[in-house]
């Protein structure tokens, strides 16, 4: 029996407040009052009886042992804490381990509490307790995510490669199962937009890839306290980088920066409120949702109160409201979901005879072409046009839908060849060339530059954008990168199937 846990829950026991002051504890909490913590929930809560067991099993496991401190330490502290399963166990995908570069730690302390991370007094004090951090007797809700390169034969090892191989193990401890919704938490890895180097334009004027004009570098510096200058974070008000933070408010007062958004896919949590993924990142799955929905989420600055939300879907693939669109008959049978043949992302790898992860012949017409997302470096490029070129795309336009609709239209036709609107994996693959040979690498971001880490709360709205993006409201925790360097073997044992 873990005696330090069980001394730490009955403490915790004998200072529950009544239900009542409970509330005003938590609304206190909401707004961000240090010192007031809410434990509106902790009666009833049963510790792990192999706490102490468990944590060191884990934290002296081949995957963990040689991992940095911090990280150990909070994958131990969940294994201790009642769990379904103990934190995921990484297998070698190649002949030696991989090896660990960078991880995130995530909490719940980092952004503006909500339903879904507080006891708000009127909205959801007298409901079923399924707020981050209400359950396990009030325990923190806390997250590990381990990002680990495969050192297979004929792929670079340098994780800054886009062309590398990529796992990334999260692990949390703290969020409920709600009622039958199942799967829906999802990931997020996040890279703020930079201010880029300033190079001669294209001859029509327009910013080079990746890169501003000097027109736009001098526009862009003018705003706020000048700020946005080449090699920072960019803030859209020219301030200092104001990430998100407790004592924010929708929508008055929220971030300042412009996240890239790449999903890690959607998961539940299991019934003693762990939750545990694995995703693979590589140039096939480095593809972020269509820009396009973002005014439809609400959270782009005065969407929500013009009721924008729900305005704009991706169901049918296509580059948007000022691109081309494939919703109507007979096209909508082509680019829409088919019975037969029903979508299928894993449908795009390369493959070869001689490959031992793939021995199979390479028909690039049976890829799959109906994606809805596009590579994450040409959605940092969209975002460019709307916030930082301010000269060379749309002078005078501010309507930032507009420049967002038009900007998605104009980047994702440079790489579109046959303009359907829809950027497949052979005309964005990673050893190929899109606008007049320019390699096809600059299509996509480095897991080494996704600064933040989040998971949100996510509804089926139909939407592939995480809910209010590019707010901070639908999360229900988040964390910054540690980098590893150098990188430390973390993982043991050969995967079964390492494909």
């Amino acid at each position: 029996m873990n005696v330090r846990y069980m001394k730490t829950l009955a403490a915790r026991r004998r200072k529950v407040p009544p239900l009542a002051l409970q509330a005003g504890l938590a609304a206190l909490a909401s707004l961000g009052i240090a010192g007031v913590a809410s434990h509106a929930f902790a009666a009833g809560a049963h510790p792990n009886p192999t706490a102490e067991q468990d944590e060191a099993t884990v934290r002296n496991r081949g995957d963990v042992v040689k991992l940095p401190a911090a990280l150990r330490k909070a994958l131990g502290e969940i294994a201790e804490r009642p769990h379904s399963f103990l934190p995921v166990q990484a297998f070698n995908e190649a002949d030696g381990p991989s090896q660990l570069f960078q991880y995130y730690l995530l909490n719940t302390k980092e952004f503006q509490p909500n339903e879904f991370t507080a006891i708000i007094p009127g909205v959801n004090d007298g409901a079923i307790p399924t707020a981050a951090n209400a359950a396990n007797g009030q325990e923190q809700t806390i997250g590990a995510v381990r990002v680990v390169l495969e050192p297979k034969p004929g792929l670079p090892t340098d994780p800054g490669n886009v062309g590398s191989f990529i796992d990334i193990f999260t692990d949390i401890s703290g969020l409920f199962v709600i009622n039958n919704e199942s799967g829906w938490y999802e990931g997020w890895m996040l890279h703020d937009l930079v201010v880029p180097q300033v190079a001669p334009p294209r001859q029509d004027g327009h910013a080079a890839f990746g890169s501003m004009s000097a027109a736009d570098a001098a526009a862009v510096a003018k705003l706020g306290d000048h700020r946005d200058v080449p090699g920072a974070i960019f803030t859209m008000d020219g301030k200092d980088v104001h990430f998100p933070k407790a004592s924010d408010h929708f929508p008055d007062m929220q971030t300042n920066v412009v996240p890239v958004f790449l999903s890690m896919g959607a998961y539940n949590c299991l019934q003693q409120s762990d939750c545990h993924a694995y995703w693979e990142f590589n140039q096939y799955t480095d593809w972020v949702f269509p820009g396009y929905e973002l005014p439809s989420t609400g959270g782009v600055p005065g969407t929500f109160a013009a009721g924008l939300q729900y305005d704009v879907q991706s169901l049918i693939p296509g580059s948007g409201p000022a691109g081309v669109s494939n919703s109507q008959v007979p096209l909508k049978l082509v680019y829409g979901d088919d019975p037969n043949h029903p979508r299928d992302p894993d449908r795009g790898a390369n493959a070869s005879p001689t490959d031992p992860d793939r021995p199979t012949a390479n028909i690039d017409d049976q890829k799959e072409k109906r994606l809805r997302f596009i590579p994450s470096g040409l959605a940092n490029e969209i975002l460019l046009d709307v916030y930082v070129r301010l000269s060379s795309f749309e002078p005078g336009v501010q309507d930032l839908s507009k420049r967002l609709f038009d900007a998605y239209a104009a980047e994702v036709a440079r790489v579109d060849s046959n303009s359907d609107g829809v950027i497949t994996f052979v005309e964005a693959d990673f050893e190929g060339t899109s606008d007049n040979g320019q390699p096809n690498s600059r299509l996509f971001i480095p897991a080494t530059q996704f600064n933040r880490f989040a998971v949100t709360r996510e509804i089926n709205d139909g939407l592939l954008a995480p809910r209010f993006a590019p707010s901070q409201r639908g999360y229900v925790l988040s964390g910054s990168i540690t980098k590893v360097s150098p990188s430390v073997p973390a993982s043991t044992g050969r995967d079964g199937d390492d494909r």
